[in-house]
């Protein structure tokens, strides 16, 4: 049986960040081995990476917050260093803009629970220094923001139903994991932004696949991971 990859997957947080990558060693590859020189180009990857931060707020509607603008924060400063329009001292000072983004995203994750938590439809789950375990039995699950920081969040969705696909989650992981139980024939779109993390659909394959998208996972994974499994 042939499988179709649809160009909607290849469009991925995940996907582009790991094309960004190859396109980087591949640069660097020509310009160690001196087959071609590419000096000035390596000059404005860091752009690459603010595209990727700017795409991934784009595709989780604003609702991932914190990676995206870690990225952006950080590959702009490398970017206007690498030009010379600032010293590594100068950007330094501004490091406290990434703990407020994270601030902000918990916030955030908080006042969208409160405004939509109707019949355990929205859940929130924080974790940190310890372990958090949910369990959501809507039978119109919507969406659900969860954060794990030096800890673990878990949310089983075995016994939740879909009303409105598809429903959406937010997942942060912050030196932690996030695992996430759903159901084996649900069609999970994964699209978690890693950096030094990691993002993975550990559900066994089936044999018939659903073409329409039941859950999309959003969010961002460093020094951490954020995990499928049934």
């Amino acid at each position: 049986m042939s499988t179709t990859i649809s160009p909607r997957r290849l469009t991925t947080s995940q996907f582009l960040f790991g094309l960004v990558v190859v396109v980087v060693g591949v640069l660097l590859l020509l310009e160690t081995t001196g087959i071609a020189p590419v000096g000035s180009l390596l000059l404005y990857v860091p752009s690459l990476f603010v595209a990727i931060g700017a795409w991934a707020l784009v595709r989780s509607r604003l609702r991932n917050i914190v990676g995206p603008i870690v990225l952006i924060c950080v590959a702009g400063a490398w970017q206007v260093v690498a030009l010379g329009y600032a010293t590594v001292e100068q950007v330094v000072v501004f490091w406290p803009v990434l703990v407020i983004a994270f601030g902000v995203s918990i916030i955030a994750g908080q006042f969208r629970s409160r405004v939509r938590a109707t019949d355990d439809a929205v859940t929130s789950a924080f974790a940190a220094f310890g372990g958090v375990e949910k369990r959501n039995t809507s039978r119109a699950f919507a969406e659900a923001d969860l954060t794990a920081v030096f800890g673990g969040t878990e949310l089983d969705l075995r016994d939740a139903a879909i009303e409105s696909r598809p429903a959406r989650i937010n997942a942060v992981a912050l030196f932690g994991g996030v695992d996430i139980i759903v159901p084996r024939e649900w069609n999970v779109q994964l699209d978690v932004l890693p950096v030094l993390g990691g993002a993975s659909d550990d559900r066994p394959r089936r044999e018939v696949h659903n073409e329409e998208v039941d859950l999309v996972v959003t969010g961002f994974a460093a020094f951490g991971g954020v995990s499928i499994t049934d």
